[in-house]
């Protein structure tokens, strides 16, 4: 029929069905998963890599960091049990390691700069402070961005939590540079509001980097001049670790305010 009706130039129908039924692809369907013991290894696969297991053992990791820092103290060991006979560029190496490792397990950092400019002096004191600082900055950005990251981010609902993404989000590098060069937010705590946010990593260690360096600057000169504490070098750091940490206050306070009207 359909060739009689080509002869004479009519037009040749196709019936709805049979249309429908060849425009129609099928959806695809999700791979079951099999049975036995490689389907259990590819369920359990599953529930470890999921947000809230990734965030569940970032928080047990944490909690094991603080507990050994209650038990075993690092922070005197940093600065009272140092081995006497490790000295030079390798004693400065690993007490940056040691540093950036207990920051992370929330050691108050100038306990440990006024320890660096105790065990090395000034200079030396200076740089081991700056590159532990970074070092633990950025192990916990890591950890908090593989680990917390997929998991927090929708919790963000509040209007001061929504604020403060946005800015870390947004304007990354001058706010963790504001936020470190004023000291006031606690170390551990900038460093993982910066891990949830979409903030760059590399932005976050320039600006922990360059902010950090007048607050650990005035710590390990302290430390390093301790013994003579009427000095004027001594005073003018206990000076330059004041007056930042009063500015930081007033703009937190003022801040505080303009993060409520956005």
């Amino acid at each position: 029929m359909l060739d009689a009706t080509a002869r004479s130039g009519g037009t040749a129908t196709v019936p709805s069905g049979a249309a429908a039924t060849e425009l129609t692809v099928p959806a695809p369907t999700p791979a079951p998963v099999a049975a036995g013991p490689a389907g259990l290894a590819v369920r359990c696969s599953r529930v470890l890599l999921s947000p809230w297991s990734r965030l569940s053992l970032l928080v047990a990791l944490l909690a094991a960091a603080g507990s050994s820092v209650l038990l075993f103290e690092p922070h005197k060991l940093l600065a009272d049990g140092w081995p006497p006979q490790l000295s030079g560029p390798a004693a400065v190496v690993l007490f940056a390691v040691a540093y950036g490792l207990v920051t992370v397990a929330f050691v108050p950092r100038p306990l440990l700069n006024l320890a660096a400019g105790a065990l090395f002096g000034s200079q030396l004191g200076f740089a081991a402070a700056l590159a532990g600082t970074v070092i633990g900055a950025g192990f916990a950005f890591a950890l908090g961005r593989m680990l917390g990251q997929e998991a927090l981010r929708p919790l963000l609902r509040g209007r001061l939590l929504k604020a403060a993404d946005n800015q870390f989000s947004r304007h990354g590098f001058r706010s963790m540079l504001g936020v470190r060069l004023f000291p006031g937010v606690p170390f551990w705590a900038a460093n993982y509001a910066a891990a949830v946010s979409r903030m760059g990593y590399v932005p976050f260690l320039l600006a922990t980097a360059l902010g950090s360096i007048p607050n650990v600057a005035a710590y390990v000169v302290a430390g390093a001049r301790a013994g003579t504490p009427t000095s004027p070098v001594f005073l003018i750091a206990v000076g330059a670790i004041a007056l930042p940490a009063l500015a930081g206050a007033v703009v937190a306070w003022r801040k505080r305010h303009h993060l409520r009207r956005r």
